[in-house]
């Protein structure tokens, strides 16, 4: 089981949150997806997590990984 944080930009809602959410829980091997609006961090927890797949759901939502 690996967990890994992400940086996102844009979020500034419960509405930002779900999207997040919904779209990056959709990515094959993803377990478990938190959202913290304050510090902007979605933290992904799963087997073989592929960063790429991560980063093209944050898209898919309506947002962007930070760096």
């Amino acid at each position: 089981m690996t967990t890994r944080s992400y940086t996102v930009g844009g979020m500034s809602c419960e509405h930002c949150v779900n999207a997040v959410t919904a779209e990056v829980g959709e990515v094959p091997g993803v377990r478990d997806v938190a959202v913290d609006l304050d510090t902007g961090t979605v933290t992904v927890t799963g087997d073989s997590i592929d960063d790429e797949a991560v980063r093209a759901a944050v898209d898919e939502a309506g947002y962007s990984l930070v760096g």
